[in-house]
Formats: structure tokens, sequence, C-alpha cells
């Protein structure tokens, strides 16, 4: 039923385990996030958009423009608008406000928290049924083609398809997704360092080449496909350490889920050290106050593992904590700030898996 006012939502995001594994075809195992960004919607009579949020100057722009064309943050918008033309059908005009909850800038998928509340707010406003996976590819190819950004398809697809109170083992090279209780006697903590990434976009660029290099030398078409006895033959030092991270991370990924399955906490947490020590070490996408978040949290006696989330380089780190020391694990982090983390943080939140993205009429 089209639908003259609608209220899109779509959750960020917080990966337990699996980093810089999606782009390789591998496996991860993110939850979506009690933060979100929430897109009103109101249709209008002809071909305009408009759009405004908090903190960010207000644009218009016409429901067929060039997403390259548009300034700001409308490219996020106007690129949805492209997908949901090209492969749904055309568009009514609307005005729509943004908000949201997501701390901005803490690789915690605000981005693709937009991106997926305008694509299922594009749907209920023009009463199609929309499909989660494909509104996370158009939100993909926005980052790809109109931002210029080569990220994966992990932030979209956790943003489109979490399921409430599971976090989700993601197979990239089948985008099937199997939840995964989280045991009640654990509790995520996002523990954000308050420093933020600027000017490293190269760097993940230079990690998406190293994979693509060391599958070439390896003649394998991703390193899902590669094992650690295959990685020693590759001669590069700086290739196989990059490797190597790919090839071990989608192992973990596997151990924490049976960890997690047997409520065997200390084995989850030892995954989550491994984890970080091979993103600091050999992708090297770690940072001085992400190494500091995670070394903080482990010196508290009631955490069973930590490790760097999201991109790297700055933003947050995520640790499993005993869920009757939550409380006292905050005032332990909250004592962390000074050195390479402002005095005023980390800034710790406890999370639930939250679901992922949905519209309705209003």
């Amino acid at each position: 039923m089209i639908s003259d006012v609608v209220r899109s939502r779509a959750p960020g995001r917080v990966n337990l385990i699996g980093e810089h594994t999606d782009y390789n075809d591998g496996l991860a195992l993110p939850m979506g996030l009690p933060f979100e960004t929430t897109m009103d919607i109101e249709r209008r009579n002809d071909q305009r958009v408009t759009i405004e949020s908090a903190g960010f100057e207000s644009l218009s722009f016409d429901v067929g423009d060039d997403p390259t064309t548009v300034p700001s943050w409308g490219r996020y918008v106007a690129g949805m608008i492209d997908r949901y033309h090209t492969h749904v059908g055309p568009s009514a005009g609307f005005d729509a406000r943004f908000s949201t909850t997501i701390p901005v800038g803490a690789s915690l998928s605000s981005s693709a928290a937009m991106e997926m509340a305008v694509g299922f707010g594009l749907h209920a406003l023009n009463g199609t049924n929309p499909d989660p996976v494909s509104i996370a590819h158009w939100g993909q190819w926005v980052e790809n083609n109109v931002l210029g950004i080569r990220s994966g398809i992990m932030d979209q697809l956790i943003s489109a398809t979490a399921v409430d109170g599971h976090a989700s083992l993601v197979d990239f090279r089948t985008l099937e997704s199997i939840p995964v209780v989280l045991p009640p006697e654990a509790t995520v903590v996002i523990i954000d360092t308050l420093t933020r990434r600027e000017l490293v976009e190269s760097e993940y660029d230079r990690r998406r080449q190293a994979c693509v290099d060391a599958c070439e030398i390896l003649g394998i078409d991703s390193l899902r496909d590669a094992t650690l006895e295959s990685v020693k033959r590759i001669d590069d030092a700086n290739l196989r350490r990059r490797a190597r991270h790919v090839v071990s991370e989608n192992a973990r990924v596997r151990e924490f889920v049976a960890a997690l399955d047997a409520s065997d906490l200390a084995a989850a947490g030892a995954e989550l050290r491994a984890s970080h020590e091979s993103l600091r070490d050999d992708y090297e996408v770690s940072g001085v106050a992400l190494d500091r978040a995670v070394e903080a949290a482990l010196e508290f006696g009631g955490c069973v593992g930590a490790r760097m989330t999201g991109g790297g380089f700055a933003g947050c780190a995520v640790a499993l904590v005993r869920t009757d020391d939550v409380e006292a694990f905050v005032e332990h982090m909250a004592d962390a700030g000074g050195g390479p983390i402002p005095d005023n943080g980390p800034v710790c939140w406890p999370v639930t898996p939250s679901p992922g993205a949905s519209a309705e009429a209003l």
C-alpha cells in the first residue's frame, strides 16, 4: 500500500569477531545495536527531495539526479534512490528528516544505517516489498560507486537483517546468516575511545589490494580458499601477514561461535584476544588508543576478552564481560582516560542484540 507519511529505522552494528573478512568471502559475527537512525518521510506531489538532519546542512535535489553530483551527505540518499529506481521502479519525491542515536565516526556503521533507513523507507513510501539482502547490496553500491569507498557488505547486511536478541554468523560467500544466541552470563560492551579516523581510506584500500595480490600469488579467487599452510608459500612478508590474518580470523570466528554455544566464556575470550593481536600485528589496522583500551579492558578480572572492532585505526573496541561485573567494568574503564585516550573517555555502552531495519506507515 502506498503511504503518504512513513517512518523507517535501521540500527548501527558492532562486529564481535571476523574483521576485514567480508570482502574476502569470509565469516563474521556482527549484531545490530540499540542505536539507530530514523527517517521520517512525507510524500510530495513533485519529484523534489528535501532532506535535513541536526548538525548537517539541509539539502534538496530531484529524484532522477545523478547521485555523484549531489553534494555532501545527500549522496547517500540520492544513491539509494538511484538503486530503487534501477531495480524496482520510479519513486515519488519526498521531504525527509533524519535523526540518529549512533555515534558518528565511531565505526558503528552510521552511514550504513542511513542507507538502510532510506532503502526500507522508499519501499514503504511507494508500496513495494523490501528484500533486505538486495537493499544491503544497494548500500554497498552507494559506498563503492558514489562515495568511492571500497567497502564490503557487512555493515549494510547486518543493519538490514539483524535478528532481535541474536548475533548473526554471516557467510559472505553466500550471504547466508545463522542467528547465534549470546550466553546470558556474558554482556557485550562497546568501548568508544573517542578517537576518530581521518584520512585512512587509502590504508583500507591498501589492505584490500594486498588480499587481491595474495590471491594472485596463490592462484585462488578468494582468501576464503587459502589455508595457513598455503599462506606460508607467499614470499612477500607483508602480503603473507595480511593473508594470514584473514585465514586465521575465519577460523577464530568458527571457534568463537562454538565457544558461545558451549557457554565457554574463557575460550570465547581467548579468540577475541587473538583476533586483536592479529589485527594489530598482521593486518596492522589497530591504533594506540585502541590498543590501550583493549589492554585496560583485559586488566579487569570480569572481562573475558576484548578486541578492536570496525575498520580500525581509531573508534571503538568491543569487550565480552561477565554480566554480574558490567557495572564495575564500566567504572574501571572510566579511569582509563589519558595518554592515547582523551581524558574524558573512553565511553562504555553495554548493549544487547537488536533487530534489523524496518518501516511503517504513520
